[in-house]
């Protein structure tokens, strides 16, 4: 019984507080963190990119009609549903997991209000949470048990039980973006009702768990059940209670975790989305427990999937699957990286890095977030709509599409994928993970116009940047702390010969994968230049070496290929490529012929494009 296995034994590692906690604030000490993160309120964006990825999404947040979000759970316990209309994809009533986007938006309202101090944000969640409150205040007229909440009855946990689910629901995924959504509000915004609501449904879970065997809790895993694991270890690590950890470790399961914990890859034809948030879980777990065997499922299961599983933009998977280890070339297609689970690959990184600090997770996660997750949203819509799929194939495209198969762009109400969920999410926390601390130091992860008020040093660091279109970033502190700490730099393992100043003056030796660290009396009005040089390189495909994508830095480029048809990837000399502007990432070379046009991966929307080519020749050195 693997739970029984990393459950660690009689007490556990945390130190509860006496008193109670702010909303906000988590009553268990966490093992083995080495580096923390910094409230959502501390960091802000400034102009550039992400801050317009940023607004799109908060457009579409506060225009969604709440009544049309609340639809499904009005109706399935009962209520009037206010003569509103029924939404349709995803959440349309008679849709198998109708109701897991309400706690997407439940968190992207959080974050929104966490990280602005936006009332919009602040009220509408709250009100969706007054509603739902009421959805499940009403359970015992339609019969469901005390705390039960969601868009579809409470039978489909019966038919999970019994192996007779049918239609591809998945009730425990819609119930973890729930308990997330709530937990969210509660810790950013501080509501009471979302506490009540949370617990309630929490409880709900733990009686409906608890009543199984172990066999009869590992094949209702055997469905998708989202971070179930994670999210009960976030009520634990915030509660103090450990009767979510043993909840939360029901959730573990053993056929997926067991060869992660031994190093295997046994991912091929796993549905990549489903085993993500169990790992992320895992991560979880041992800073709950100080239990290593959860560390090293989380981290062999990051190293398996980015070094065999991992396309150049950062993503993987082909049609919602992993294939077979290093297989990439062999899987280029218009269903490739699916947007959740870099959304959730990201998670997993973020949770690695805050317990062991190196330059290779932020490396990773750079790309990904550059260019998928920003290019997943259309920066020509208001409302920030997003792709499901990031296609691979020659003449790929982000645009008007089918269904959700492709690159087609997500819709107010009509949609509701699970990748336009995590969308909110993403474009509402782009801040989250630029800078991070300890005790004695600072350190800078990403390069993106922002700026850190760095309260407990009485400190504010402001980030001036158009990187990745030029190379380099300054950093001014300002402020009237005063103390010595260290400023440590991700220095990135793709740049050569890096410079680091401090008021102009060099300011030592930089290896690149390494972390620059500077530390001093730092001086209201300091300034620190950074500049990465960058220079074209080849990503190859793991089973393919003739193929390969072209990177410029951490930027992946893509062949502009209009509207013409592409149905093999063109040949491309890499001798021929060339930088045509120096305030913009535009380049061109020559293809099968003829001259094409490249640019960043994140921007390519509305055309067909190229990512991955059959390469000829080497760079040119000019």
């Amino acid at each position: 019984m693997l739970y029984l296995s990393l459950a660690v034994c009689a007490a556990l590692a945390v130190t509860v507080l006496s008193s109670p906690a702010p909303a906000s604030v988590q009553v268990t000490q966490e093992t083995g963190v080495a580096a923390f993160a910094f409230d959502f309120s501390q960091v802000t964006l400034s102009a550039g990119r992400w801050r317009e990825n940023q607004n799109r999404t908060l457009n579409y947040l506060k225009f969604v009609d709440l009544d049309r979000l609340l639809y499904v759970y009005r109706a399935n316990h009962g209520l009037s549903t206010k003569g509103a209309t029924a939404n349709s994809g995803w959440d349309a009533p008679t849709f198998p997991f109708r109701g897991h986007i309400q706690g997407h938006f439940l968190t992207a309202l959080a974050q929104c209000f966490g990280q602005l101090r936006d009332s919009a944000c602040r009220d509408r969640a709250t009100t969706l949470v007054a509603e739902l409150l009421k959805c499940q205040a009403n359970n015992k007229a339609v019969k469901f048990q005390d705390g039960y909440l969601s868009g579809f009855p409470e039978s489909d946990f019966t038919a999970l039980e019994g192996g007779t689910l049918t239609n591809g629901n998945v009730p425990y995924y819609v119930v973890h973006k729930m308990l997330a959504g709530l937990l969210d509000v509660f810790q950013q915004v501080g509501d009471a009702n979302a506490k009540t609501v949370l617990l309630s449904l929490a409880s709900w879970v733990d009686t409906r768990t608890a009543r199984l065997t172990y066999s009869q809790m590992q094949k209702v895993l055997g469905t998708e059940f989202g971070g179930m694991s994670e999210v009960l270890t976030d009520i634990y690590t915030l509660t103090g209670d450990s009767r979510w950890l043993k909840v939360a470790q029901r959730f573990e399961h053993a056929s997926v975790l067991r060869p992660l914990a031994q190093g295997q890859d046994n991912l091929d034809g796993l549905h990549a989305n489903t085993q993500l948030p169990k790992w992320i879980g895992a991560a979880r777990e041992y800073k709950a427990t100080g239990n290593t065997t959860y560390q090293a499922i989380a981290a062999n299961a990051w190293q398996k999937v980015v070094s065999a599983h991992t396309y150049a933009i950062g993503g993987n998977s082909q049609a919602e699957h992993f294939r077979a280890p290093n297989a990439i070339a062999s899987h280029l297609s218009s269903d490739t990286a699916e947007s959740c689970n870099s959304y959730n690959m990201l998670k997993l990184t973020r949770e690695l890095w805050l317990t062991t600090p190196n330059v290779d997770y932020f490396d990773f996660y750079e790309r990904t977030l550059m260019n998928q997750m920003i290019g997943q949203q259309n920066p020509a819509d208001s409302h920030g709509h997003v792709t499901y799929f990031h296609s691979m194939n020659p003449g790929g495209h982000r645009g008007i599409g089918p269904a959700w198969g492709g690159g087609t762009w997500s819709t107010d109400y009509g949609s509701a994928w699970c990748c336009q969920g995590t969308g909110l999410e993403t474009n509402t926390k782009l801040m989250d993970s630029i800078y991070f601390h300890d005790d004695t130091s600072l350190y800078v992860n990403l390069f993106a116009p922002s700026v850190l008020t760095w309260s407990e040093k009485k400190v504010v660091v402001e980030q001036t940047t158009t990187f990745p279109v030029t190379d380099s970033t300054s950093l001014k502190i300002t402020g009237s702390g005063s103390g010595e700490w260290a400023l440590r730099v991700r220095i990135p393992g793709w740049t050569a010969a890096p410079t680091i100043t401090v008021n102009g003056a060099d300011a030592g030796s930089l290896v690149p994968g390494k972390y620059a660290s500077i530390s001093r009396q730092w001086k209201s009005g300091d300034v620190v230049v950074v500049k990465l040089p960058m220079a074209l390189r080849l990503l190859p495909a793991n089973d393919n070496k003739a193929l390969a994508a072209v990177a410029y830095g951490p930027v992946v480029l893509v062949g502009n290929y209009g509207s013409a048809s592409v149905t093999a990837a063109p040949t491309l000399s890499l001798s021929t490529l060339r930088r045509t502007s120096t305030s913009a990432l535009a380049f061109s070379g020559s293809a099968g012929g003829q001259t094409v046009q490249l640019g960043p991966y994140y921007d390519a929307q509305g055309f067909n494009y190229v990512t991955y080519w059959v390469t000829s020749g080497s760079f040119s050195k000019a």
